[in-house]
């Protein structure tokens, strides 16, 4: 049996200050990494905030259920504020997630046509500075710094593609980007027994980076196998979304992964989802159109794909497909 596609590391900063040939390098190992749907990226984001935000939301997630409960927000389908445990399910499922989750992304100013159109994604984060002071500030931080790095990534996607290097920038202008941070509770099993935190599933946006999580379980599927997500220290791991795997006309697939734990003990990891702004149109990029390759998906806006997805894994409050 042949061994999976490895999953490489890249690093992110020769992109940007190496040469012609090592640009080209990392461009290369980036876009063969893709076909797992997953790259390992050397960042230079901060270690003190890295420690800060994740020693904040560990504290979050230890307070009672009563008062996260506080920060549930009606009507918003998991896009702000907290939800608790088995509610969202992976679109495969018919059991959701062992997993409660605090989600926030950066507000536009009142009066924009975002806000009116979209107000559970682009209102003021709910988050619990009322329990723990000075939350909003370092999540906002957190966010910022984040968005900047998959900014950076996808401009190496950009070039991989054929397309001008600044190609995803205009479509992250006011961008939806989610941050989630995540929990799975210790389920008590023995060393060795495995249990699914977080069903098999692809991530709805264009990519989604993953700066560091406090236990193993994260796992990609790579040629029908199950492969442990190991970066090397110093890297955040990227997988590529569903919105991408449209965008490139299935050039790049979106990276399938679950989480498990194998024995006790919790997991805390904080996602940020990249998303296009919601009124931008996914139309295939024609670079991506060939007649090895020919057009697979018609356009369809990004709000609209997204709004099919949060259906799917279950957290349209009015109207869910499981209780």
């Amino acid at each position: 049996m042949s061994e999976p596609t490895p999953i490489l590391d890249v690093d992110l900063v020769a992109f940007e200050n190496g040469d012609e040939a090592a640009r080209r390098a990392v461009v290369d190992g980036t876009m063969r990494s893709l076909a797992t749907g997953f790259v390992y990226v050397r960042h230079d984001l901060s270690e003190d905030l890295l420690d800060d935000a994740y020693g904040r939301l560990a504290e979050f997630f230890a307070l009672p259920r009563e008062r996260k409960d506080r920060y549930t927000v009606p009507g918003a389908n998991g896009q702000t504020g907290y939800t608790g445990l088995l509610v969202e399910t992976a679109a495969i499922s018919d059991v959701p997630d062992w997993k409660e989750m605090l989600n926030w992304s950066a507000p536009v100013p009142e009066g924009h046509p975002l806000r009116k159109r979209f107000p559970h994604r682009y209102g003021d984060p709910t988050l619990p500075d009322e329990d723990l002071p000075g939350t909003t500030e370092l999540l906002m931080a957190f966010h910022e710094a984040t968005l900047g790095l998959q900014r950076r990534v996808l401009r190496i996607l950009a070039m991989g593609l054929g397309v001008h290097e600044s190609y995803f920038d205009v479509m992250l202008s006011d961008g939806a980007a989610l941050t989630r941070a995540l929990h799975y509770p210790s389920m008590d099993a023995a060393p060795g027994d495995e249990h699914v935190w977080a069903a098999e599933h692809g991530d709805i946006n264009l990519i989604t980076a993953l700066p560091r999580a406090t236990a193993p379980g994260l796992q990609v599927k790579v040629d029908g196998s199950w492969v442990d997500a190991s970066p090397p220290d110093g890297h955040v791991i990227v997988n590529t979304g569903i919105m991408l795997d449209h965008l490139t006309n299935g050039v790049i697939p979106p990276g399938i992964h679950r989480v498990v734990a194998d024995g006790p003990g919790e997991r805390h990891s904080v996602v940020q989802f990249c998303h296009p702004t919601p009124w931008t149109m996914l139309a295939p990029i024609p670079t991506c159109v060939t007649p090895e390759n020919p057009l697979r998906y018609p356009t369809i806006t990004a709000s609209d794909r997204l709004e099919q997805v949060i259906w799917e894994i279950n957290l349209v409050e009015s109207g869910r497909r499981l209780d």
